[in-house]
């Protein structure tokens, strides 16, 4: 068995998403819930290169034979360190290569005060996380059509379009709810998902990252301001497209709310895991950035 760092490359950025793609496969089965039609898309790939680069000590892959087994990729953001993916082979779990990938991904991390990751709804995924210290907040999902009959009046906070311009507002925002700002991520996300909504008033500021018709990340100064973004965010899912806000825990029952009562469904899925914080809110994390 071999590790080594990942490597920036088209060819490793492809080895990591095939052995996720089998790992994912193996655990959900044909269920709904099978993240096969997304793991290989131009934007997972980006993302595991970007991590490459900006965080190469802590992205680990392992080798048998020259078959990938598994990959471990992290990130260190102003003290904290998250965990942005942890993928396993099936044939080769059970053997020891997971918990030697995290001793790697996790060294990373010496020094940072807290830690941040989603997890899967995995037995073995959530003992090995308990195990590292990482507290486990049972996660919630909503998806469906959204319902455009119960989209209300606006009111008077003003939400526009936002660039690469407006990162000290994100990384103010992000600072105040998880003690870090995303950094150099903020330049991924922008280059990579459709749209990024801004909400900055007297009332209070925030964010959100919308791909599709789905809320990829969201942060505000106040329930407020995040409800008036989510809501904006779920009006502009495409016609015919079903909305998906994923890794919600129990201190964001203000986005239940809304997907509530924009006629999605909720259902339970995962884990949101922290070490040294409480849940940042209101927030709804990046699964892989968070």
């Amino acid at each position: 068995m071999i590790l080594r760092r990942l490597r920036d490359t088209a060819a490793d950025a492809r080895a990591v998403q095939t052995v996720a793609r089998a790992a994912f496969r193996h655990f959900y089965g044909t269920s709904r819930d099978s993240p096969d039609d997304h793991v290989l898309s131009t934007q997972q790939l980006a993302r595991t290169r970007h991590l490459a680069r900006a965080d190469a000590d802590g992205c680990w892959i392992a080798e048998r034979d020259g078959a990938t087994m598994g990959a471990a990729l992290s990130l260190r953001r102003e003290g904290v360190w998250i965990l942005a993916l942890f993928v396993v082979a099936p044939e080769a779990q059970g053997q020891g290569v997971g918990r030697l990938l995290l001793e790697r991904a996790t060294a990373y991390g010496r020094g940072c005060l807290r830690g941040m990751l989603c997890a899967s709804a995995s037995p073995a995924a959530a003992r090995h996380y308990r195990r590292a210290g990482f507290t486990l907040h049972p996660a919630m999902t909503l998806r469906g059509a959204v319902d455009r009959a119960g989209l209300q009046d606006p009111g008077d906070i003003p939400v526009h379009p936002g660039n690469a311009g407006h990162r000290h507002l994100l990384d103010s925002v992000d600072r105040r709810l998880r003690g870090a700002a995303h950094g150099p991520d903020h330049a991924y996300m922008i280059d990579h998902y459709d749209e990024l909504l801004i909400a900055d008033s007297l009332a209070g500021s925030g964010y959100c990252y919308r791909h599709g018709g789905e809320v990829k990340l969201l942060g505000a100064t106040s329930k407020r301001i995040a409800t008036r973004l989510l809501r904006e965010a779920l009006a502009r899912v495409p016609q015919g497209r079903p909305a998906l806000v994923e890794h919600l825990t129990a201190e964001q029952e203000w986005a239940v709310d809304v997907g509530l009562e924009l006629g999605l469904s909720l259902e339970t899925h995962g884990w949101v895991a922290l070490r040294g914080m409480r849940p940042p809110m209101p927030y709804v994390p990046n699964g892989g950035l968070l």
